[in-house]
C-alpha cells in the first residue's frame, strides 16, 4: 500500500531528553478517506507530556512532540466521513488508534488496547507512514474520525481542553465504582488530576473529602466543591476520618504513604491509583485484609466513555481551572509544573505557535 501524500505543519518539539522543546517543522500525513483534519486551537499541558519530553518512561523517539489535550475545529474531511463536517469544534485526547480488534476494544476500552499504546496522539505509531505519532503541540493533526470526539458548544474550549486527558482519567474510575449519592470519597492531591476529581465526585451527589499537604489549598479544595478538606500531614486529622470512606481516589504522583489511606476505606472500600510515582509504594497487608479493602489502578477511559464524560461536562458545565500561556512559555511551564505552580492545568493557545 502506497503511503500517504504529506504537507508540512509548524509544531514545537524536542531533540533529546535534556533540550529544550524549540519551533519546529513536521510533517502529517494528507486525510485519507476516513480522516479529518484539524486546526488546533488549545493544547493542554500533561504531566505525561514532560516525562515524555524527558524520555523518564524510557521509550521517546526523538524529535518527540507532546501534547494529548487537543481541542480544534475541523478543517478538511475524507469522502467517506460520517461523524463530522468542516467547521466543528472537536477534541482528541490520549490516542489517535487502536488495534479495533482486541477484546478491551470491542468492548469501547480502547485504552487497555492488546497492542498497548502503539495507538497513542504522541510515542505510539504511525501506522500509515510508519513513523511515531506526534502530538498536540503542532498547527494541526489528522485523525482518523473514529478517534475524534464532538464538543459541547457551551463549554469554553480552552478550558475544556485538559479534559481529554485529566477529565477522563478522575471521571472513569469514579464511573467504574459507582461513585454517587450517600457514599463518601476522597480525593487524595489537588493538581491538574485531583481538582477535576474534586469537580466530578461533587457532580456525582457524593460527600467528598479532598486530602492535602497544603494547608494553603484549604479554600481552594472547598470552592472547587471539597465539603471537607483533611491536612494529611496532620495525625489527628488523618485518625478522625478512620473507616469512614466508601472510595478514595489518589491523584498522587510523588513517592507518599498509601497506608495511610488504606486505613481510612471501609469495609469492601476501594482505593484507586490515577497518580503513577517513579518507584513502587509499598503496601502492608493487613489493612487490605482486615476490612476486604482493595486497591486498584486506572487508566484514561475508551472512546465511548470519554465522549459520555465530555456530555456529562457540557450538561453540568464542569471545565478545567486554567493558566492560559504562550507556546513560546512552554519550557518555564515544565518547570512550574515541577513546582506544583499552577492553578490547576496549563493551557497553549495554539495561535501563539504562529
Amino acid at each position: 500500500m502506497a503511503k500517504p501524500v504529506c504537507y508540512s505543519t509548524k509544531a514545537f518539539s524536542t531533540t533529546g531528553a535534556t533540550a529544550p522543546l524549540s519551533a519546529a517543522t513536521i510533517e502529517r500525513r494528507e486525510p485519507t478517506p476516513t480522516d479529518v483534519r484539524i486546526e488546533i486551537l488549545y493544547c493542554g499541558v500533561c504531566h505525561s507530556d514532560l516525562h515524555f519530553a524527558r524520555n523518564e518512561w524510557g521509550f521517546t523517539q526523538y524529535p518527540a512532540v507532546p501534547g494529548h489535550e487537543i481541542v480544534g475545529r475541523i478543517t478538511a474531511v475524507g469522502g467517506a466521513v460520517k461523524k463530522f463536517k468542516v467547521g466543528d469544534t472537536v477534541g482528541v485526547g490520549c490516542l489517535v488508534d487502536s488495534c479495533r480488534t482486541c477484546p478491551s476494544c470491542r468492548a469501547g476500552m480502547e485504552q487497555f488496547c492488546d497492542l498497548g499504546l502503539a495507538g497513542g496522539t504522541y510515542g505510539g505509531t504511525e501506522k500509515h507512514l510508519g513513523t511515531p505519532t506526534l502530538g498536540g503541540y503542532a498547527q494541526s493533526i489528522v485523525v482518523t474520525e473514529d478517534f475524534v470526539l464532538r464538543l459541547p458548544a457551551n463549554l469554553d474550549p480552552a478550558a475544556a481542553a485538559p479534559l481529554l486527558c485529566a477529565g477522563i482519567t478522575t471521571y472513569s474510575p469514579l464511573r467504574h465504582w459507582k461513585v454517587g449519592p450517600g457514599q463518601k470519597v476522597g480525593i487524595v492531591g489537588l493538581g491538574g488530576l485531583g481538582h477535576m476529581g474534586v469537580k466530578f465526585a461533587k457532580a456525582f451527589g457524593a460527600h467528598v473529602v479532598l486530602f492535602t499537604t497544603s494547608p494553603g489549598k484549604v479554600a481552594d479544595g472547598q470552592r472547587l466543591g471539597a465539603d471537607e478538606v483533611v491536612i494529611s500531614t496532620d495525625a489527628a486529622q488523618m485518625a478522625a476520618q478512620a473507616g469512614s470512606f466508601d472510595f478514595i481516589l489518589d491523584a498522587v504522583s510523588a513517592s507518599h504513604d498509601i497506608n495511610a489511606y488504606m486505613n481510612l476505606l471501609k469495609r469492601d472500600g476501594n482505593l484507586t491509583l490515577i497518580g503513577a510515582p517513579e518507584k513502587p509504594l509499598p503496601v502492608a497487608a493487613f489493612p487490605l485484609l482486615m476490612r476486604r479493602r482493595s486497591l486498584s489502578g486506572s487508566l484514561i477511559g475508551g472512546l465511548p466513555e470519554t465522549q459520555e464524560m465530555l456530555d456529562f461536562c457540557g450538561r453540568h458545565n464542569i471545565t478545567s481551572d486554567i493558566e492560559i500561556i504562550r507556546m513560546d512559555q512552554i519550557n518555564e511551564a515544565y518547570e512550574r509544573m515541577l513546582k506544583s505552580d499552577v492553578k490547576y492545568r496549563f493551557v497553549i493557545d495554539m495561535k501563539t505557535l504562529l
